[in-house]
């Protein structure tokens, strides 16, 4: 429907950023939430090992070779390159959800790490979108980069992991106790989920830290501390909370109603809907002369070098299987967080040719994703799945 087919509609992302980066900002909150609130409990820090390293060291390494890629072979300038790179390395949380853990308590550990992954990259992935402006002249990053490594970095993610661990925790423990109360108190766990997202993402802004990595934190903390609670009812038969209990899978036998598991089917269908939205207007903004031989050479680039090299260097020395790390290498998938970073970038003062040039290489990267990833998650899960099936019969 948009120019590259019938042209009945078009959407301008270069006039139309301030409104874009707002579209693309609540769904990548909204995405992040559901996609904490899924994540297995107790927290292990040995399963979350990898998931760690993709979202730092396979970050830095893709932000370099994205940056690298585009510098000498297109000569953009070394602040437009790691912008470009800032912007094109972080997987998507919205567009992903075929391949990110499908319900709370998932033990899926292809799903768990790829679920994980895109919940901590979209932040970590600010302190290079920072300093690409900053080398254009759009953001202070001190003599030697100093105050970019201090307040970018080290402050900004800090701060938000706090934040996030403490907003999840108080508003979990909060819950609970009015739920545990005579004449237990009706909560509407849509609303204080949405509330949770409101008020850790806020207070993040105020102190300058990430608000993403305070998002996903903060779900992770809802739902590792709800089950905590949880736990605690099991011992008690006639504990107010033991009349909400059901049952659920392996560690969670026993559960109440929490926050994190009842708002979920609320958020999967705002996730649904805004990602409905955001890819349609997306085929809104392609145009032919978007198409060329940079854009596509920097998709197949990306999807065929730049990921999986990244991937499998980040993941060396952890147990992580040949084939897991291969699908984790081809599921890099590019999407609405991208397109969020580009317009954050065009609001912060990005010239109007580096603005149109980054734009055709994010769209058309985003859409060769949708397409490509799209396209292969069912047949290379169904052959995961079947070859799971067959080791396992042969095992038993």
């Amino acid at each position: 429907m948009g120019p590259t087919g019938l042209h009945l509609f078009s959407f301008d992302p270069i006039k139309q950023s301030k409104l874009l980066e707002s579209l693309t900002e609540i769904a990548v909150l909204i995405s992040l939430f559901s996609a904490g609130i899924k994540m297995p409990v107790p927290f292990e820090a040995k399963k979350w090992q990898s998931p760690f390293r993709l979202a730092s060291l396979s970050m830095i390494a893709t932000v370099g070779l994205v940056a690298g890629f585009t510098y000498g072979v297109f000569h953009l300038p070394i602040g437009a390159s790691i912008l470009l790179g800032g912007i094109l390395a972080p997987t998507d949380p919205v567009l992903a959800t075929d391949v990110q853990s499908r319900y709370p308590g998932d033990r899926d550990v292809l799903r768990f790490t790829l679920t994980s992954e895109a919940g901590m990259n979209d932040g970590t992935a600010f302190p290079f979108v920072m300093l690409g402006l900053g080398l254009l002249g759009l953001h202070n990053l001190g003599e030697f980069g100093w105050i970019w490594l201090l307040k970018d970095v080290v402050w900004a993610i800090s701060a938000a992991l706090v934040i996030g661990v403490l907003g999840g925790v108080i508003v979990s423990i909060t819950v609970w106790r009015l739920r545990e109360k005579k004449g237990r108190h009706e909560i509407l766990d849509d609303l204080v989920g949405l509330g949770l997202i409101a008020l850790v993402y806020g207070l993040s802004l105020s102190v300058s830290a990430w608000g993403f990595v305070a998002v996903f934190f903060a779900a992770v903390a809802l739902r590792h501390t709800e089950f905590k609670l949880a736990k605690s009812v099991q011992a008690k038969p006639n504990h107010p909370a033991a009349s909400l209990q059901e049952n659920s899978k392996e560690n969670d036998k026993l559960e109440p109603a929490t926050v994190s598991s009842e708002s979920l089917v609320f958020k999967e269908h705002l996730e649904r809907l805004s990602e409905l939205i955001l890819v349609f207007l997306v085929g809104g903004m392609l145009s032919s002369v978007f198409w060329n031989w940079q854009t596509i050479s920097l998709a197949i680039y990306i999807f065929i070098i730049a990921r999986p090299l990244s991937t499998f260097t980040s993941l060396l020395g952890t147990d992580t299987s040949i084939i897991n790390a291969s699908i984790l290498g081809w599921f890099g998938v590019r999407g609405i967080g991208s397109i969020y970073y580009l317009m954050y970038a065009i609001q912060h003062g990005l010239p109007d040719e580096l603005a149109i040039q980054l734009t055709h290489f994010t769209l058309v990267v985003v859409t060769l994703s949708v397409l490509a990833h799209g396209i292969s998650v069912k047949p290379i899960l169904h052959l995961k799945s079947g070859q799971q099936s067959r080791q396992k019969i042969q095992k038993d």
